[in-house]
């Protein structure tokens, strides 16, 4: 049964909604300082359950692609995240991951032959502004590993997301098991540098085990496939226009969960990023510059999603 498109954003919208809890379960519930493992442990028990309830694998030239998803969108993102997230002062991580409806924006030119709005330009701009006053904070000094972290973790996630809808899905196959290749490749790429930097896997307690859990099934497995299923029927400008919900749900935990203050200034951002997400929902549909080639399978994935959606999806 087709979605309509308010309940379509809304589920999509649940994937940002449920990674901007990770902050607070991570210092919470987990063991400190290891990074790597957190990401191995969310990505790869998420992408096997993802296999064994599709029990669907690769084919072809998809063993590739799906390896190449896993890596930009799992596999080299999270190490970059976690890495950018320690070496940057007061969020600003969270500030460059939020300018990637830009990313977007400029690889879809690239990859899609799609030529964003000034509309679209605007509003992205407003996101990453509106995300700045809610986690800028003014200390340490900026560090140069960091900052290049932070920007290629945002650009390989748009990456990612530019080419999941470029290449769309094998036919017969559905977003539950692109999902579960691509955290499945991307868990495996993890698992031998946090084991190399971080060495063996740290003493767990109940906490720590309901932890990761719920970062393995809730906040990957679950919000991935939502993710990636939203890819799949909208367009990739307005699924990333989504992700500033991510810090400005981290904001509104810590300030109900962890009794973290809101100031004003806080509170404009959260409106502002907020409506900036609201208003990548209506973005003119980007013009298409040249039309691209598709094999008759991904001719077929794409005239599917676009029935779903009524035409919303154009590459």
């Amino acid at each position: 049964m087709a979605l309509s498109r308010p309940a379509l954003i809304t589920l999509t919208a649940l994937a940002p909604v449920s990674w901007g809890t990770t902050y607070a379960v991570t210092t919470e519930f987990l063991p400190p300082d290891r990074p790597l493992f957190t990401a191995l442990v969310r990505a790869l028990p998420a992408g096997l359950l993802l296999l064994a309830l599709a029990r669907v694998l690769p084919r072809g030239a998809w063993w590739w692609k799906a390896a190449v998803l896993g890596a930009l969108n799992i596999g080299a993102f999270f190490p970059l995240l976690f890495l950018s997230a320690y070496r940057l002062p007061g969020g600003l991580a969270a500030v460059v991951g939020s300018a990637g409806p830009l990313f977007v924006a400029g690889l879809s030119t690239l990859l899609l032959g799609q030529r964003p709005s000034a509309r679209t330009l605007v509003t992205g701009a407003v996101a990453a502004f509106g995300v700045s006053l809610v986690v800028l904070r003014a200390a340490g000094a900026l560090d140069t590993l960091g900052l290049l972290a932070a920007v290629a973790s945002t650009a390989s996630m748009s990456t990612g997301t530019v080419l999941t809808q470029r290449w769309g899905r094998p036919e017969g196959v559905g977003p539950l098991a692109l999902t579960g290749w691509q955290l499945t490749a991307g868990g495996l790429l993890i698992a031998p540098l946090a084991f190399l930097v971080e060495g063996a896997p740290p003493a767990l307690d109940g906490r720590a085990v309901g932890g990761y859990l719920y970062l393995a099934v809730a906040n990957t497995a679950v919000a991935y496939w939502l993710w990636f299923r939203g890819i799949g029927r909208m367009t990739a400008t307005q699924v990333t226009f989504l992700g500033p919900l991510s810090p400005l749900t981290a904001a509104v935990v810590g300030w109900a969960a962890l009794g973290q203050a809101l100031t004003p200034v806080q509170l404009v951002g959260m409106g502002l990023a907020f409506g900036a997400t609201v208003a990548g929902q209506f973005v003119t549909r980007p013009s298409t510059r040249q039309a691209q080639p598709f094999s008759s399978t991904e001719r077929n994935a794409r005239k599917d999603s676009m029935d779903v959606t009524d035409g919303a999806l154009r590459r």
